[in-house]
């Protein structure tokens, strides 16, 4: 990552985006500042998220994120927006959730000629085995949701750890339970 703000004091920002911003990058955005309230560390990050379409400008997140991730304890806040010229100067890192999206915002940042760091957000998930989308949800039922909520979960934990550490260090909370694990 950059030490660039953690050696200035300034909190870290990050941006999550997807393609609409009502499903996958709220759920990115609410389960990073869970993990930051929790790991006491909120005042270190920044955190939003934002589309590359603009579709759903001014929405709420979708249903069934919000009821996902009020499952595991998780509240998603805000309403869709879509990413901004501004956007490339103002937050340090940038987190597609597809490679779709990586190549709308590669594209965008060159325009701008911005260096922001920008990157696919399950390069952080230990898990990945070279997958690194996180898939489009809206189409699905509530086991996708279940599904993305975890790939979430997982590259979120695994990248605040990347963002802090060493420089702060925090235990973070253990993996959020489904329902219908023991």
């Amino acid at each position: 990552m950059t030490d660039a703000p953690l050696e200035s004091g300034r909190p870290i920002r990050v941006l999550f985006v997807c393609l609409g911003n009502i499903c996958r990058s709220p759920l990115a955005e609410g389960v990073l500042i869970h993990l930051c309230h929790k790991a006491g560390v909120e005042a270190r990050l920044n955190v939003d998220s934002a589309g590359t379409c603009s579709w759903h400008v001014g929405e709420p997140p979708d249903a069934r994120a919000i009821e996902v991730a009020s499952r595991r304890g998780v509240s998603l806040q805000g309403s869709a927006r879509s990413v901004r010229p501004e956007d490339f100067a103002k937050f340090d890192l940038m987190l597609a959730m597809d490679r779709d999206n990586l190549r709308h915002l590669e594209k965008e940042r060159a325009r701008f000629g911005e260096s922001t760091r920008i990157a696919l957000l399950r390069e952080f998930d230990p898990d990945s085995a070279g997958d690194l989308d996180v898939p489009d949800p809206y189409s699905g039922g509530p086991s996708e949701f279940d599904l993305v909520f975890d790939l979430v979960h997982r590259s979120c934990t695994a990248l605040l750890g990347e963002l802090l550490d060493p420089q702060i260090p925090c235990e973070l909370p253990p993996a959020f339970l489904r329902e219908d694990d023991p």
